[in-house]
């Protein structure tokens, strides 16, 4: 790959993976994490808050060179309001893009901009109105990367090793199943995916994909109700009881989100479904049961 160089701001679930990918394609890469360095990595972790434009540009002076590119994938943190939402995303892009003039910025943003819930299919033209002000911050983080000349990924329900919110319902007896009618759709995108589609942009190079917004979702058309008989059937356990629908921390909607920008631009997922994800990638569900006995522990 043609990789350039590039600096991750969050290495968390999906920035640690892609701080490794890209180490591991010999692309010069720095990652961001308030919580410190770290001395377990290939590559350099920099301590740094992005939502303090004045920790950013300290950054920005011992970097040198600059990168070519930056990609945002920082965490509001589990249960992070609006406050958390508009220090992280908004005041973070902002201090970023001040800190590093005219380097795109890659914005790692959510599916949740799309307020849909009647069934429908969404693609990057249809319209964004979340029914979350923590929607709206996103949509405000996504238009300054883009006027970096950036990119915005609006990403599904992220899941991989470690992160199944249905698998780990399911396996520790929390899931319930909604009501047949009207049917919820629901919309996954494993980490190793993320991953590749960002590497896949970041090949083709900033001016091929500039102010471009794509959907990343593996285009599996499922619902909840799906998502937990399929799980019930692979795992041998009982259907979950019914129950209503409860609304997530961007709302509840439901919407077929299409990844078809992206996969024209050559990019195709290696687990085309959730399902496919369960059955190939062998570190998942050992991961989940450790996390539930961990927890249990604890």
């Amino acid at each position: 790959m043609n990789l350039p160089s590039v600096l991750i701001a969050g290495h968390g679930y999906v920035g640690s993976a892609l701080a490794q990918a890209l180490h591991e394609e010999e692309a010069p890469v720095t990652a961001l994490n308030r919580s410190g360095s770290s001395s377990e990595t290939d590559y350099p972790v920099v301590s740094a808050d992005i939502s303090n434009a004045e920790s950013v540009a300290t950054v920005a002076k011992e970097l040198n060179p600059a990168p070519a590119f930056i990609v945002h994938c920082a965490a509001s943190g589990r249960g992070g309001g609006v406050d958390a939402y508009r220090a992280v995303y908004v005041e973070g892009m902002k201090n970023l893009k001040a800190a590093f003039p005219g380097v795109p910025i890659l914005f790692t943003s959510s599916t949740g901009v799309y307020g849909q819930d009647d069934g429908s299919t969404v693609t990057e033209e249809s319209e964004t109105k979340p029914n979350r002000d923590t929607g709206q911050l996103l949509l405000e983080a996504e238009t300054i990367a883009l006027a970096t000349g950036g990119i915005a990924l609006r990403l599904a329900g992220i899941y991989g090793p470690g992160r199944s919110i249905y698998l780990q319902r399911i396996l520790e007896d929390t899931a319930t199943v909604e009501p047949d009618w009207p049917p919820r759709y629901i919309n996954q995108i494993h980490r190793e995916d993320i991953v590749g589609a960002i590497l896949h942009l970041l090949t083709g190079g900033a001016s091929a994909y500039a102010r471009r917004t794509f959907n990343v979702v593996d285009g599996t058309i499922m619902t909840q109700r799906q998502c937990y008989e399929g799980l019930a059937e692979g795992l041998d356990l009982p259907l979950p009881p019914e129950a209503p629908a409860k609304a997530g921390p961007r709302g509840l909607t439901s919407k077929i989100v299409s990844c078809a920008a992206l996969k024209a631009t050559g990019w195709e997922p290696v687990y085309p479904s959730y399902f496919e994800g369960l059955k190939n990638d062998p570190e998942l569900i050992p991961s989940i049961l450790e996390k539930i006995e961990a927890s249990g522990d604890s």
